[in-house]
């Protein structure tokens, strides 16, 4: 049987969704909860907006119960869809970068549309 340990990152399948949580599977020994309060640092109003049964992705190990065979898991700090890398180590700056620049260009455009809509 593999050996896991907390702080691991692990490639599992979403096996259930729920209101308070996804159920994933691990293995053929472990199985895993990820809490709703783990699928992100914002509100969540629907885990399904995150992911699907049947979608493999990959879930930080935050405990492992041995005896059950259960873990709790967290997706909310890695990029859990694609590389499963900690998003501290991803360079998202320019992914803000054209939001940055362009904001004050579409909210001046807002304000000028809205002043021509209240003539």
């Amino acid at each position: 049987m593999k050996r896991y340990h907390v702080g691991e990152v692990i490639k599992c399948t979403v096996s259930g969704v729920e209101p308070y949580g996804v159920f994933v599977n691990i293995d053929k020994n472990f199985n895993g909860l990820i809490h709703i309060s783990e699928v992100s640092n914002e509100f969540v109003r629907d885990v399904n907006d995150y992911v699907n049964i049947g979608d493999e992705i990959y879930a930080k190990i935050i405990e492992i119960e041995g005896k059950e065979h259960q873990m709790k898991l967290s997706i909310k700090d890695i990029d859990f869809a694609n590389t499963g890398m900690i998003r501290d180590e991803i360079d998202t700056s320019s992914e803000f970068k054209s939001l940055k620049e362009n904001l004050p260009i579409w909210m001046n455009e807002n304000i000028e549309e809205f002043k021509e809509d209240n003539k």
